[in-house]
């Protein structure tokens, strides 16, 4: 393959423009990151100090392997939720290798609303709990939580027996789920180390009971202590709820990672061999690469040429329908297909796109998905021309295509173009936003001006004289409210997504993101069921 070569100018004005411009998404971003990290009010940390507790992420830190990295999902989860329990909700959820394992790794802040489960959290786990059984990896739960938010109960109740589900239904197909108790695992979440494969108790600490004293005393009039219904010792002596005794934390996590040197995991379907090329191009380049605004329109080939290796790209039908970018490339070796957005799509445009996923999947590639489009093109001439139709083709193969996929949101996602590009609703295995990209039915002007068409009309149909001042003031609130709902920070608070990326890590989180996928059978959809021609 040869390696594709740039057009920019790193050194003009409109490089170092947007650069400067996409830098401040970037530090909003690390912001937010940083808000996420909080682990609760510094008494409540003092607290757990004194009782000799270690905090969620230190648990995660040593039960990773030395030098292993972290792959952090859904870190802004909840963002923008009012009422919530703020950003990332109450707990750390990630990806990292122990005992040489990839694992799904779960840990509960226990010091921050007492590690309790909000509706963000709850909603948080679900998806977790999909990546793990998609991906079949083994997962790890670090335990100390006081169960579901009573005030959310209403909202959350019904939703939540299904991570239960999950746990039954992942060791049924051979995924291992440990569960290690540091402390409260009450009620529902009782059933968390319950469900579990294996459960690792903690010494004087772990307490795990469906009602606690004050509960069982209104429900039985019967007086016992939070050690005699729920401790660990009782769990690991009488009840047989748990599987090993830990001395203190560090004996627990010892324990967590000796099981996992035994635990049989899918052998890799595709580890790299030899040297891996960088790109060409340095990755501190596609802060300029990448307009901030996603109006200002720019050649997808820039950015795949700065994530792929030795910036090589084997593009596939290069003259035709040049507003979708399809080629093969290896990204930190491991093979994949690329689809990417350069501008609206038209009929031929969906119809190559079409053609390259059923490519990929007849040579059992995954595929790699870089939306940055308004939708399909709309008119008259489109309409005869079949757009309808060869819309739905893409959307068919994406639909029926079973390689495994990965969507980087790198501008504006808009309609129907979100569907035939692999959005969320068509479930990519990881799905991944820039913090300038969009996300929306219409653009917020578009939607603004549709309203002000139709309330025109129903004004003149009505015989009613059309109030522009009020229209303006109408306009210009559908355009904040609209645009502010298609931001990537709104996106990621609801979980549209599994992160915001700092352009600059594009190629890690690609490269982390294949690794897991290449570590199971690729086997491509034979079908597509039917398509109008």
């Amino acid at each position: 393959m040869r390696p594709l070569t740039s057009k920019i100018n790193p050194n003009s004005q409109q490089f170092t423009d947007n650069k400067t411009e996409m830098l401040k998404l970037v530090k909003k971003l690390e912001k937010h990151l940083e808000e996420s990290r909080f682990q609760g009010k510094d008494k409540h940390i003092d607290r757990a100090r004194k009782r000799g507790k270690f905090l969620a992420r230190e648990r995660i830190e040593l039960l990773l392997d030395k030098d292993s990295p972290f792959f952090e999902l859904l870190p802004l989860s909840g963002m923008e939720n009012d009422g919530g329990f703020g950003t990332g909700g109450t707990n750390v959820c990630g990806i990292g290798l122990v005992a040489g394992k990839l694992c799904m790794l779960n840990s509960n802040v226990g010091t921050r609303k007492g590690g309790s489960v909000d509706y963000a959290t709850v909603f948080k786990a679900f998806r977790i709990g999909q990546i793990t059984r998609e991906n079949k990896l083994p997962s790890i739960n670090l335990v100390e939580s006081g169960g579901a938010n009573l005030p959310d109960q209403a909202k959350i109740f019904n939703y939540g027996g299904e991570s239960f589900r999950e746990i039954t239904r992942r060791s049924k197909m051979g995924l291992t789920t440990i569960s290690v108790v540091f402390g409260n695992a009450t009620a529902g979440g009782a059933y968390v180390p319950g469900m579990s494969d294996f459960s690792i108790f903690q010494k004087k600490s772990a307490k795990v009971f469906l009602a606690g004293p004050p509960l069982v005393k209104m429900a039985t009039n019967e007086v016992a202590t939070d050690e005699e219904l729920g401790g660990a010792e009782m769990h690991s002596r009488v009840s047989g709820v748990s599987d090993y005794l830990a001395e203190d934390e560090l004996d627990a996590i010892r324990i967590a990672r000796e099981i996992m040197e035994f635990v049989a995991v899918t052998k890799p379907h595709l580890v790299p061999e030899g040297n891996i090329e960088a790109p060409n191009f340095s990755q501190e380049e596609l802060l300029g690469v990448v307009p901030s605004n996603p109006k200002t329109p720019f050649d997808a080939r820039e950015l795949i040429m700065r994530t792929v290796d030795g910036s090589k790209f084997s593009e596939f039908k290069p003259e035709y329908g040049n507003t979708m970018v399809t080629g093969w490339a290896k990204i930190h070796g491991y093979p994949v297909g690329i689809l990417a957005n350069n501008g609206v799509i038209f009929s031929e445009s969906a119809n190559k796109a079409a053609q390259f996923i059923q490519l990929s999947n007849q040579q059992n590639i995954p595929l790699l998905f870089m939306q940055n489009t308004t939708g399909y093109m709309v008119g008259k001439a489109y309409e005869e021309g079949g757009i309808i139709k060869n819309g739905a083709k893409l959307i068919n193969a994406v639909s029926n295509s079973e390689v495994p996929a990965i969507t980087l949101m790198i501008g504006s996602s808009y309609g129907a173009g979100n569907y035939g590009m692999n959005g969320r609703s068509y479930d990519p295995r990881f799905l991944f936003t820039y913090p300038n990209a969009k996300i929306g039915v219409i653009v917020a002007e578009q939607l603004a001006g549709v309203m002000e068409i139709i309330q025109r009309a129903a004004a003149k149909r009505n015989n009613i004289e059309y109030d522009a001042e009020q229209g303006e003031m109408i306009k210009q609130m559908l355009m904040y409210e609209a645009d502010a709902k298609a931001s990537a920070w709104y996106s990621t608070s609801e979980l549209w997504d599994d992160g915001v990326l700092d352009p600059r890590e594009t190629r890690n989180y690609l490269g982390f993101s294949l690794a897991i996928i290449y570590n199971q059978e690729i086997k491509g959809a034979t079908g597509y069921g039917v398509w109008r021609h």
